[in-house]
């Protein structure tokens, strides 16, 4: 079933309001008509099934059948540090790392990016990658449109993640599985967790050791060299399973 975010303003009473680009989506996209049923999250932890009542101007209006709790968020907050990559693959990134549950994606760049981003780009670029949130969190049945903030520097995105319950930071230089394994099974639900992931070029050592010095458990993804935007997606791929499989 479809799936919509609303804010508390466009709730009134037993009613939801759709507007904007939501509205077009709707009608033209979707093609759905009065009486089609369609859920309506309000990005805070309710669901509402909705009936398509009437479309009026530039607003769907819908009838709220059932209110719900929402129940598709990991049972812990984890946030994507990633380090910048090339042309559009933090778009993929982005999209991906929303349907396997990330509470939020942090953009840095580290000191092998090759990406500079002045502050009208990069607010441009955030922008658009908000938006690719809230799309892959309608498609994914999310609770909440998780937040893709303004690219921070390295040193930003370590001292956003001290306040972390557990940092990790896959390293290619890293070995030992079955400590890795160890570190990750010893996440628990309800903790934050935050992973770093370098740029095409990887980490230099110096990040790593002041990744380590803030906190972070350095570990080892396997014996192959996995790209950037494959990378937090594994992290997040694994903790995904951990974490509901305990909650289950």
């Amino acid at each position: 079933m479809q799936q919509f975010f609303a804010g508390p303003s466009q709730i009134k009473e037993n009613k939801i309001y759709l507007e904007g680009a939501d509205v077009n989506h709707m009608k033209n996209v979707l093609r759905m008509k009065p009486g089609e049923d369609v859920r309506v999250n309000d990005g805070i932890g309710k669901t509402y099934l909705c009936c398509v009542s009437a479309y009026e101007e530039q607003t769907a209006v819908l009838d709220i059948i059932k209110e719900m709790e929402s129940d598709t968020e990991l049972p812990s907050r984890v946030v994507l540090f990633q380090g910048l990559p090339k042309g559009d693959k933090m778009e993929w990134v982005v999209q991906k790392a929303v349907e396997l549950g990330a509470y939020s994606i942090v953009p840095f760049a580290a000191k092998r990016s090759v990406v500079n981003l002045d502050e009208k780009k990069a607010a441009k670029k955030q922008a658009r990658w908000q938006a690719i949130a809230k799309g892959a969190a309608e498609q994914s049945g999310r609770g909440i449109v998780p937040e893709v903030h303004m690219v921070h520097t390295f040193t930003e995105a370590l001292k956003m993640a001290e306040e972390m319950d557990v940092i990790l930071i896959p390293y290619e230089l890293e070995e030992g599985m079955k400590e890795t394994a160890r570190v990750l099974e010893d996440i628990v639900p309800g903790q934050s967790v935050g992973i770093f992931i370098g740029p095409e070029g990887g980490f230099e050592e110096e990040e790593v050791k002041r990744a380590k010095e803030s906190g972070a458990h350095p570990v080892t993804l396997g014996k192959r060299i996995l790209r950037t935007e494959t990378a937090g997606l594994a992290v997040l791929s694994i903790l995904m399973y951990y974490l509901e499989s305990r909650t289950a």
